[in-house]
């Protein structure tokens, strides 16, 4: 399975930045590190958005090609679909959703995104996106123009296996979700969407036990194929039996065992 969320902060619009044309590429060994270039040494999340075993040489150039962090407001988009592909982005804190919509106008669901999570890459393929990506609080990211890292990939091994294993990520996540929607009923979808939260925030430093729910009960339904109404049953069934305890989005984990048992 995959996503899930905690976190926040604010910033100008992207939508003006992509529409412009990418610059020819330059190789990533001619990039002069810049002044305002995203410190990935102090960030929390470089052990899991960054490369590991770059020189310090390598983290500099990497860091140079990294524009400014940006923050999204709750709500708005960082891309829409069929937007122009021109960069991926590591959620640097925040959460986003990634959303398709049905012919019918209704939204889709198709993952939950949280600090040390990479976007975008759905644009590689065709090159435009194939979904909205929609922050669901305030939200920080670090830009990676893609022509530049494609560059820095054919210098720097690390680089491009870290690359390899994002996209090859991609591929585990959509499998997975097609497991849970295709296999599972809908206690054990909504157990399992707890239990993914639960792993994901321990991997990031934080409680595994307890956690804020960013996304709503609707999106989580819509995320598991299930009714707001059955997240909902679910959630007040597991209370009820002593596995989780619930105050509005506020989450406890009681009994973990009992969780993966459903």
């Amino acid at each position: 399975m995959s996503d899930v969320a905690v976190y926040s902060v604010t910033s100008p619009s992207l939508k003006t930045r992509q529409a412009s044309p990418a610059p020819a590429a330059e190789p990533a060994t001619a990039r002069a590190p810049r002044n305002d270039a995203v410190r990935c040494t102090a960030c929390s999340m470089r052990s899991i958005c960054m490369p590991q075993g770059l020189t310090s040489e390598e983290l500099q150039r990497m860091e140079s090609l990294i524009c400014p962090s940006r923050t999204i407001k709750q709500g708005e988009t960082l891309y829409r679909a069929n937007d122009s592909f021109q960069s991926i982005y590591a959620v640097r804190a925040g959460s986003f959703k990634t959303v398709v919509m049905h012919r019918d106008g209704r939204e889709q669901v198709t993952g939950f995104h949280l600090a040390g999570d990479s976007l975008g890459l759905d644009g590689v393929c065709s090159g435009h996106h194939s979904c909205d990506a929609v922050a669901l609080e305030d939200s920080k990211v670090c830009i990676i123009p893609f022509h530049l890292l494609e560059a820095m990939c054919r210098e720097v091994k690390a680089v491009q296996q870290h690359l390899h294993r994002m996209m090859g990520g991609e591929i585990v996540r959509e499998s997975s979700q097609m497991l849970l929607l295709g296999t599972m009923s809908a206690d054990q979808r909504v157990a399992t969407f707890l239990l993914n939260m639960s792993d994901r925030l321990r991997l990031r430093g934080y409680s595994p036990a307890e956690f804020h729910l960013r996304m709503t009960r609707e999106e989580i339904g819509s995320y598991l194929g299930i009714k707001l109404e059955t997240v909902s049953r679910m959630l007040s069934r597991f209370q009820r039996d002593g596995l989780v305890d619930i105050r509005g989005k506020d989450i406890r984990i009681v009994d973990h065992a009992g969780l993966v048992r459903v």
